[in-house]
């Protein structure tokens, strides 16, 4: 087998945190600097903004143009003031091997513990920050939920996950016609995995009217014929039929047809039953119809506790779903939970979670619902009503976290989440969030506490923790001690070097933030110490160099402020104008230098530096930067169109295009609602909730809306978005051809040459597909001819398939040329050169970019051919270390399979799996290597 021609294709804290005081998220103070933490999205849990020295802005205005000759007087960025956040995940120290686990006790568990797998598989995942594979393990756990309190949980986390793609106007409880999130079909009962993926009930109109109920209750009032018996209340007679009364529930048939003094009378007085008239003619009326929707929801009430009293289930039953169909907003919500838990109903409880739940984040600054779910006294009533479960918790905490992490109401819902948690891996995760939040509000004792717990209940990663909670204490040689301790104990990973590099100096630091880097290249933290440091030493651009080695290949806004004041410091100002507008339009809300200064204060600072052009100024830079693939200046001249032109929906949507290419998935459907809302035409608004079903897998419906917008108008972006949508699967002849014939109806259509030339380019691949290389160099020729520089690599293919090689090497060369630093066009030049010069080209895209796996899966498939087994596996091991990713592990079982290594194998199989179950080749490869585990001799 030749691989290069492999298709590479029981913790007690500080009892304050028990008290029934709840306080609820506080509204973030924009004036105000918070030196304690972050308190914006998910990402700010993980970046570490760069501090500053110097005099602190007493407001905005401080930051003058008059003042401004050192341009921002907030002092320099000091290395001893650096250091990496504690990651809130789980890091296990054997991904892969934990992974596999995982895989196999998901496959053999019983039904019921299917869920539970999922979220503690997305637990283990988030370190990776993958928001792909995080909703993919949501979905899962959502898919079989067995109970209702799991699914109105799992339900709510799906969308607040996708809550950049939410359409403005849209309620929270508003239906997205899958059962996978409908509020809805959260309420019944039951498991059935295969139908959460179908369209739910609730669109369908009701055709039951107020008027019809109203002459329906009439009719069955009139209804005393039958009648038998009268139950008074007060003066008030309700006649009723006592085998329909006796009928629902065993006492009430003892009491009227048993051996009591009731079952001998007709009258009965129930006055001292705490029911109203109103109240009992409901009790006869259902006793008749079985119904619960012909009365008032205060009836429904009175019915239920009647229900309650008399043990009559199927009523309880029928009130309790009929209750929580009435839940629509937080105020019914708040009004009803506490008769839902006194009165143990259960749906009602649940009906009114799912509010709270699908308010996020909103609902956590509403102190009434935080007293709710955060004192000890409150997870007790819940749990009394089956409903304080590790789900809701853990999804209340993570939601607090990202919020504001340093809350009093962060804390209690972690020590909630601790108390709910019973299996070991839940508390590992419970108390070193815990750690991590308390380590933010600077409680160093406490936080140490809990990492130590969290160790002790298996956590290794926990061991950071408890060294830097050390080292903030003052014990510097116990932190450096422990981190020893833990890289003679255990297979080095980078965050180990990362972390000793803390309590180390001079060149032993800088030692191991290099060794860290080589073991894991995509820690942040040691290119910005480095960056930093040489700043220190006046090498400002070595500094930019530096950390232009990570924003290469991994955006975030921290690096992107760092990069900034290097600009700021040598007086490039148009380059740090550029980075802090890429910056904001990352995170708009993002405060830079310490919190003390909005990225827009900024923007306005450095306008007075750079001369600025007008629109049609900027028309020019955006193609000048699109055809240098320069995608962060891109989208630093569009956030200055926009700056000229807000309401401009188009250009929101060129935002989103980037940002996707950046891999900045959530900005980018932010954008993409953006542009939706901006949107001054319905057909143009068709085409972006398009894209947003598209990005968000539903292509039936982005298919849809693309048709409807061509039904208003012929629009370019509505045949490029139907083409695109087509084009997304495996195409026979006729579909191709159809998708051709879409693509040159959207270049009849008006539009500039920057979509233009991306029509050109996806109509050049549709043509090779085709085999149809004539029209395809037409294609891509044209493109090239408006600046659409990433048409070199597909007229490079074209040359490649017409057997001229060199041609084809040089076209890609010219791509290199106007992008140096662009890694894609690394790893494609290197299909058409020899192996010497392959193998430079490969090393340069790892260089640019170590997260693109082709470079080792190549490298390791040579290795493999020249029979160099164990090189070619430690290739793919030192990029699975840090990413592992499902083509690398299903290449490395395939090297195991071939040397007879069954059970690593195995091993690589199941945790590839794990990411994707359905992965034919590795379905495949794993049936095949058992088979060879129970019948070697057949083998």
């Amino acid at each position: 087998m030749v691989y290069t021609e492999w298709k590479m294709r029981g913790l007690k804290l500080t009892e304050r945190f028990k008290s029934t005081q709840v306080h609820a998220l506080y509204q973030p103070d924009n004036t105000d600097v918070n030196t304690t933490g972050s308190s914006s999205t998910a990402g700010k849990l993980s970046n570490h903004r760069v501090k500053f020295i110097g005099s602190k802005l007493k407001s905005n205005k401080a930051c003058s143009v008059s003042g401004a000759k050192t341009l921002i007087p907030f002092g320099l960025p000091r290395t001893d003031l650096l250091e990496p956040p504690m990651e809130p995940h789980l890091k296990p120290l054997q991904l892969v091997e934990t992974l596999a686990e995982l895989y196999r006790r998901f496959e053999t568990c019983l039904k019921s513990e299917k869920s539970l797998i999922c979220i503690e598989q997305y637990t283990i995942l988030s370190s990776l920050g993958d928001p792909k594979l995080l909703r993919r393990c949501l979905r899962a756990a959502r898919q079989h939920a067995f109970d209702v309190r799991s699914k109105v949980v799992l339900s709510a986390w799906l969308r607040y996950e996708r809550r950049e793609d939410e359409l403005d106007g849209v309620p929270p409880m508003d239906c997205s016609r899958f059962i996978l999130e409908c509020p809805e079909a959260t309420l019944v009962s039951g498991y059935d995995p295969n139908s959460v993926y179908d369209h739910c009930k609730c669109y369908q109109e009701r055709t039951n009217s107020t008027d019809s109920q109203i002459s329906e209750v009439n009719e069955f009032l009139t209804l005393e014929e039958d009648s038998d018996i009268s139950f008074y209340v007060g003066n008030e007679e309700i006649k009723c039929i006592r085998f329909k009364i006796a009928a629902l529930s065993r006492p009430l048939k003892a009491m009227l047809c048993g051996s009591f003094m009731e079952s001998k009378t007709y009258k009965i007085d129930f006055s001292q039953n705490g029911i109203s008239v109103e109240g009992m003619r409901a009790v006869d009326l259902y006793s008749r119809t079985r119904r619960t929707d012909l009365f008032p929801p205060e009836v429904v009430l009175e019915l239920f506790s009647f229900a309650n009293r008399f043990c009559c289930e199927e009523m309880k039953s029928d009130c309790d779903i009929h209750l929580a169909s009435l839940v629509s907003c937080i105020d019914d919500a708040l009004i009803l939970i506490d008769y839902g838990l006194e009165e143990r109903a259960n749906f009602l409880v649940a009906s009114c979670l799912q509010v709270f739940l699908r308010e996020l984040p909103n609902s956590l600054y509403n102190p009434q619902v935080m007293k709710i779910f955060c004192s000890f006294e409150a997870r007790a009533r819940l749990a009394s009503a089956g409903h304080a479960s590790f789900f809701l918790y853990y999804f209340l905490s993570q939601v607090a976290m990202e919020e504001n992490m340093v809350s009093n109401a962060t804390v209690m819902l972690l020590e909630r989440l601790r108390e709910c948690s019973t299996e070991k891996w839940q508390k590992a995760l419970a108390l070193h969030q815990l750690g991590c939040v308390l380590l933010e509000r600077q409680e160093y004792s406490s936080a140490q506490c809990c990492f130590q717990a969290a160790t002790e209940a298996g956590h290794v990663y926990s061991l950071a923790g408890v060294a830097r909670s050390s080292y903030k204490q003052g014990q510097h040689y116990s932190a450096y001690k422990l981190m020893n301790s833990l890289l003679s104990e255990h297979k080095a990973v980078g965050w180990m070097y990362q972390e000793r590099s803390l309590y180390n100096v001079g060149k032993d630091k800088i030692a191991d933030l290099n060794t860290a880097t080589e073991l894991d290249p995509t820690l942040p933290f040691p290119y910005k110490y480095r960056a930093v440091s040489k700043a220190e030493e006046k090498q400002t651009r070595a500094a930019i160099s530096e950390i232009d080695r990570i924003i290469r290949f991994k955006l975030s806004p921290d690096c992107l402020e760092l990069r900034a004041w290097f600009f700021i410091a040598i007086e490039d100002y148009e380059s740090a104008l550029r980075d802090v507008r890429a910056l904001s339009t990352l995170e708009p809300n993002y405060r830079m230098f310490n919190e003390q200064v909005s990225g827009d204060n900024l923007i306005e600072l450095l306008n007075h530096k750079v001369q600025q052009g007008s629109q049609a100024d900027c028309w020019m830079q955006l193609y000048d930067r699109w055809s240098c693939v320069d995608d962060i200046g891109s989208l630093a001249v569009i956030h200055q169109m926009l700056d000229n032109d807000p309401g401009k929906g188009l250009l929101r949507f060129r935002q989103s295009l980037l940002l996707l290419r950046l891999n900045c998935q959530k900005a980018a459907m932010r954008c993409l609602r953006l542009a939706r809302n901006l949107s001054s035409s319905e057909h143009e608004k068709l085409v972006y909730e398009g894209w947003i079903l598209y990005d968000t897998g539903h292509r039936e419906e982005a298919l849809a809306r693309a048709e409807k917008s061509l039904l208003i108008q012929r629009s370019f972006e509505a045949f490029f978005l139907k083409a695109y949508t087509l084009a997304d699967s495996s195409l026979d002849p006729k579909s191709s051809s159809y998708v051709v014939q879409l693509l040159e109806e959207a270049l009849r259509c008006p539009s500039d040459g920057l979509r233009k030339g991306q029509a050109l380019n996806n109509l050049g691949t549709i043509y090779v597909d085709c085999g149809k290389l004539d029209q395809a160099a037409n294609c891509y020729m044209n493109a090239l001819e408006i600046k659409h520089t990433r048409a070199h690599q597909g007229l490079a293919r074209v040359y490649f398939l017409r057997n001229q090689r060199k041609a084809a090497y040089d076209e890609m060369s010219k791509l290199i040329e106007k992008a140096p630093y662009n890694a894609s066009a690394y790893e494609k030049r290197s299909e058409y050169c020899d192996r010497g010069m392959t193998k430079n080209d490969l090393d340069m895209a790892t260089e640019l970019d170590p997260l693109r796996t082709y470079p080792y899966r190549y490298r390791a498939a040579v290795l493999m051919d020249d029979q160099k087994e164990t090189e070619a596996v430690e290739e793919l091991s030192k990029a699975i270390a840090f990413k592992p990713d499902l083509q690398m592990l299903h290449l490395r079982a395939a090297f195991y399979e071939s040397i007879g290594d069954l059970e690593s194998a195995f091993c690589d199989c199941e945790a590839a799996l794990c990411l994707e179950p359905n992965h034919t080749d590795t379905l495949d490869l794993y049936n095949r290597a058992r088979g060879r585990a129970t019948y070697p001799q057949e083998m």
